[in-house]
This record gives C-alpha cells, structure tokens and sequence, in this order.
C-alpha cells in the first residue's frame, strides 16, 4: 500500500486558500503474444506527490516524482506561490470555492501485486488452446493487463482518502480471411475492476469466450455489406454505451461546455425520447458495483451519481468544484487526474443509458429490414454531438429474423437527433471498461447501456 506522506502536512496549508494535496502510485503490467511470440513484456510504476491551490479564480500547481514528507513541503510551497503569481497577473477577483460536506469515505484496497511469469504463462495457454483448436485463423493474438492507480488526497476543505482502482483485462484478437480473400478481424476483452488474481483463476473459464468470438468471426467471413442509407438499426449494449460515452457524455462535461458544446444551450430540453435517461454512475449501479467505482475524486468531493438526461430532457453536466459553481450546481466527483504530475479534468466514471422494459428477442422481430450491430472497435466525436463509429460485427435483418453478418461498416449521425428516435429499450444491460477515454490525459472509464431501437446512418461498400 502507499505510504502516507501528506496528511500530516495539513497546517502547511496557506490560509484561506482552496488546498490539494495528492501522493500518487500509478502502475501497469502488460505481456502480449502474437502468433505465440511473446512481443511484449513490460511492467512500469511511477511515484509521486502533487499540490493545488486555489486563489481567487486561479489555480497554482506543483509536483515532484518523489514520494516522501520533504516532497510533499516542496510541492506545497510551489504551488501556493504559484497561485499568488497567477493571481497578480491575472486578477480575477473571484471568490473562495465552496466548501464540500464530507461523509465517510471508503478505504482504498491494497494491491496485491502478481508475478510476470504468471501473465506470460495464462498468456501462453489461451494461445495455445487457440492454436490447438483452430487451425484456419490468418492471425491470433492474446494481450494480458493489469493497472491501477492508488491515491491519498488530502484537502482544506473537501473530504480527504485513499483512492485505488485496480483494473485487468485479457484481449483476445482473431484474425481470418474473408471469402474473397480480405482481412478480417474481431477482438474480445474479458474482465473488468480487480487484481488479475481475482478475475482470472483459471484459463479455461476463458474457452468458451473464445469460442463465441471465433464462431463470430466465421459468421462474418460470409458477410456482406451492409446497404448504405437512414435505415432502422438495434444497437447492442456496447454501441449504446459507447455512444453514450462519446457522443453524449463529452458534450456535457462543464469544461466542454463553457468551451462551445451544443449542450449548453440545450439545458432543461428535449435531446432524446421519453425512453431514454442516461446517467454517469459513482461507484454503484442497479444495487452492484459499477465496472470502475469512484468513492472520491481528485478534488476531495464524494462521488454521487450525475443524471444527465431523464426521460429524454438534459437535466445537468459534469463538473468539477469550479464549473459547479460557475453554473450553480453540485458537483458530484468528477474531476480526476491521470498521473500524480496531472491537475484534475472534467471526467466521466461510468456513463451508461438505463435499461428499459422491452425483450431483445422482441425488439428484433419487430425491425423488418435493418440492423443488429453489436462492436465497434473505433469512432470519433464532436462537442456538436456528431458522431462516427465503426462496426466491426452485426447482422441483417430481414421480418424481424436476424440473417447474415455484416462485414465492417460505419454509423453517423448527431447523438441529440438519432436519441429523439430511440422507440425501444432493452431490459438488459452490457457494461465495458476495458479501455481509456483519451480527454487530453488518459483515463479508465466504464460505459454501458441496454440495445437500442433507432434510426441511424449506416455506410455501405
């Protein structure tokens, strides 16, 4: 566990300032095989403490890649002379943040570190099963990972605790070639928050996803393409999270926001149908952790869940302390840093769209002719809300029966116009957090949603 060098540095505080003081440890453990060779093996740590201060409207920031009570002094001081310079040269005038009122806040976990043999090893025997049982693949990978990042905030007037977010993940990628002799590819990523010890006892639990992956891949060697145009599609539950990732959620983090997003003027208006609520969960959700729980953030405010839409109306934003109170409303744990040399973005946690009550196995008999798509493995938006992603796996369907599987296609649109569409929702939910939102610094984040019935824009060959 991190040794505590900043909670006692309390009264080295400047007076009347807004004060972070943050010692980080962020690691990462990575191996990779490729057709059974091993092309990666890495382990990497980084160390060290970082401070805030906030004076009249501008912030003053240090750190130092040590970890230590000296370190810990240095940053302080830094930081606070910092802030009083910005202060002359700027001069805004505003006033002292709010305080935050504190509960209890969970403890951290400790880290249970593994040995890299052990990586290589579970590497080694998911390939092997896969080179032993499927002899027509053109390419097959296997990436094992595991990274956390462990934190002890102290503040002046926030809450103060220790923040650790283990997370591994194993990636099987399957490569084949198509009828006519192109490249195709589908990837698959088990896991979610925890230690490796924890998620993956054993390598054949991981068979069977494999082999629904695989199977996947032999639908799509017969695919075809799709037919370009508006067409009424049903995305799966990762699509949905996606989209409610990268097409909503950036466009209503408060710093995006004052920069110009098309939900500002949008506040308290209809941006989809009355089917569709989308939230930004803390740490739990539907009575069960979410897949990366945030109990803090990096600013010492307790992470409560931020609604964003409710029944199709934009019911708020992100914020950290400073745009929550530029806009009057609470801020609900959502600034966090990337590395300990970091200061705190805007970030989301685990954005998801709620479930709904329709059956998945109805919502497809009642599409005549349209889409099921399933994974994406790319895409890009806009503060605009205009979106593309690509889709790497779905199907046609035709009266309501799911038929041939697509090769790789594209959806666009505006996520405010193709929500207004949404007309069915599934009871169920998919949740993934097995990669990095890349808002300026990177960060773990959890996404998730129901399948969604709607009209989009789908490319054809």
């Amino acid at each position: 566990m991190l040794e505590n060098h900043v909670s006692d540095k309390k009264s080295l505080f400047p007076t009347g300032a807004h004060t972070e003081l943050r010692e980080q440890k962020s690691r990462s453990r990575r191996v990779s095989l490729v057709q059974g060779n091993l092309t990666g093996n890495e382990r990497a740590e980084s160390c060290g403490i970082s401070a805030r201060v906030y004076q009249n409207g501008v912030y003053g920031f240090s750190s130092m890649a040590e970890c230590s009570g000296s370190a810990a002094e240095t940053v302080l001081r830094a930081a606070a002379e910092n802030a009083l310079f910005m202060d002359r040269h700027v001069g805004r005038g505003k006033g002292p943040l709010p305080v935050i009122p504190c509960g209890d806040v969970p403890a951290g976990r400790a880290i249970q570190d593994t040995d890299q043999k052990q990586y290589i090893e579970f590497a080694k025997a998911l390939d092997a099963y896969i080179a032993g049982k499927y002899k027509n693949l053109s390419s097959r990978s296997v990436v094992v990972s595991e990274d956390s990042m462990e934190k002890i905030v102290c503040t002046s007037d926030g809450c103060d605790g220790h923040i650790c977010a283990p997370r591994s993940h194993v990636y099987i990628v399957l490569g084949a070639e198509s009828a006519s002799g192109s490249p195709l590819e589908l990837f698959h990523p088990a896991g979610g928050s925890g230690i490796f010890s924890e998620n993956f006892t054993d390598p054949a639990l991981l068979y069977p996803q494999i082999d629904a992956l695989y199977e996947k891949l032999m639908h799509k060697r017969e695919g075809v393409h799709a037919q370009a145009g508006y067409k009424t599609v049903v995305l799966g539950g990762f699509l949905s999270g996606m989209l409610a990732h990268e097409a909503v959620g950036h466009t209503v983090e408060a710093d995006l926001v004052l920069g110009g997003s098309v939900a500002g003027p949008a506040l308290h208006k209809r941006v989809a149908s009355d089917l569709v609520t989308l939230v930004d969960f803390a740490h739990t959700a539907f009575g069960a952790p979410t897949p990366l729980p945030v109990y803090l953030d990096d600013e010492g405010t307790p992470a409560q869940d931020a609604v964003l839409i409710q029944n199709g109306i934009l019911q708020g934003y992100m914020h950290s302390r400073e745009s929550a109170q530029h806009f009057g409303m609470k801020p609900q744990g959502n600034a966090r840093a990337w590395s300990f040399s970091d200061e705190p973005l805007i970030r989301m946690r685990n954005t998801a769209v709620l479930p709904g009550k329709d059956k998945l196995e109805d919502i497809i008999a009642s599409v005549e002719d349209g889409y099921y798509l399933l994974d994406t493995t790319n895409g890009q938006a806009d503060t605009t809300g205009e979106f593309m992603f690509g889709v790497s796996m779905g199907y046609e369907i035709k009266k309501g029966k799911l038929g041939r599987a697509l090769l790789d296609t594209t959806i666009s649109g505006v996520a405010f116009d193709m929500l207004k569409t949404v007309d069915m929702v599934s009871d169920t939910m998919e949740w993934a957090s097995s990669g990095f939102c890349g808002k300026k610094q990177p960060m773990p984040v959890g996404m998730g949603g129901p399948a969604l019935r709607c009209k989009v824009m789908i490319g054809g060959r």
